[in-house]
């Protein structure tokens, strides 16, 4: 796509991303390097193989096999930095880090010495214009007892860094209602709620997140567009969807949302749920997985048809819509 259908003065502002994964960041290069620490020796044509899928399930498939290789905190250290200096190259200045809590829970880690080694890693970044903040994140179909255990981890570390608790993974599994106890206990901790919700489920997920977790912000939200009422909801309460279009495509989730067999990003909702009032903030989702940066999504945006104004508006609403504490997402 010509540069010049992203205006200059967008692609210059700083910005924040809200919907962006840690293990889904990691370059094919930085994978060669983690692997090789554990004995595995790759190219990074094999990885970019591996990051290459037709639909959800595959991409699922991928995300368990990169993250297998992280199995300390001194990996968890390399990657959050290779994300950081990447994100600066992005003229992001604020972030809400998406971490996989529940599946270190999984593998037997020690989920405190993780984020200790995250902390130490991004304190230099702070200084150079980057504030990181985090999401302790549950995968869905681990359960509620499971998901529980990221909120005490959350607890235990007790860092004003994590702003939010989250829970993504299959979205088709455990009911909505068995988590309400778990987003209870979070708010009761002092950590914003989120929900993958309406990604490849139906729109009732996105209601569900919202009626019976108290989601404050819904990450992908598509299926909205498939609603009416739900879209009515959305912009009246003014929850934010994280839109990822470029993930939506390679996941195969917008296509699924439209009820077709393939789609191109100049099917994507976005438009029509931001011209109908709802907040929509621009994400990446996994970046390195899905062969992207925040600059594309931007001009993916512009593709759809967004005029300039439009997409100034998304930008603010990256800051506006950001859990942290007024004052720190400042976009010096």
């Amino acid at each position: 796509m010509p540069p010049s259908l992203l205006p200059p003065r967008i692609a210059s502002l700083p910005k924040a991303e809200l919907h962006l994964h840690l293990e889904g960041s990691i370059q094919p290069a930085t994978v060669c390097a983690l692997t090789a620490r554990h004995g595995v020796h790759l190219s990074e044509g094999g990885v970019r193989q591996r990051y290459a899928y037709r639909d959800f399930p595959e991409f699922i498939e991928a995300f368990k096999w990169v993250t297998s290789f992280l199995r300390g905190p001194e990996d968890y250290a390399l990657i959050v930095r290779d994300l950081a200096e990447h994100l600066l190259t992005q003229r992001v200045v604020y972030t809400e880090v998406t971490l996989s809590v529940g599946v270190m829970l999984l593998r037997k880690q020690r989920p405190e010495a993780n984020f200790e080694a995250l902390l130490r890693a991004t304190e230099p970044f702070e200084h150079r214009g980057l504030r990181i903040r985090w999401v302790f994140d549950a995968a869905r179909q681990f359960g509620a007892e499971a998901a529980m255990e990221v909120v005490r981890s959350a607890k235990r570390c007790g860092s004003r860094a994590i702003v939010a608790f989250g829970i993504g993974g299959d979205e088709l599994s455990v009911p909505t209602e068995a988590f309400q106890s778990v987003y209870e206990r979070a708010a009761e901790i002092g950590l914003h709620r989120l929900m993958h919700a309406g990604e490849v489920g139906s729109p009732e997920k996105i209601r569900e997140a919202i009626e019976l977790l108290g989601a404050e912000r819904i990450g992908h939200g598509i299926a909205a567009i498939n609603d009416p009422d739900l879209m009515e909801l959305l912009a009246e309460r003014q929850i934010p969807l994280e839109v990822c279009p470029g993930s939506n495509i390679k996941t195969g989730a917008l296509a699924l949302q439209l009820g077709r067999n393939a789609a191109t990003i100049e099917d994507h909702p976005l438009p029509a749920l931001l011209r109908h009032g709802i907040p929509v903030v621009l994400s990446t989702d996994d970046p390195a997985m899905f062969h992207t940066t925040l600059q594309t999504e931007y001009e993916n945006a512009a593709r759809m048809g967004l005029h300039e104004d439009e997409l100034a508006r998304i930008v603010e609403m990256g800051f506006q819509h950001a859990f942290s504490p007024a004052g720190e997402t400042s976009r010096a």
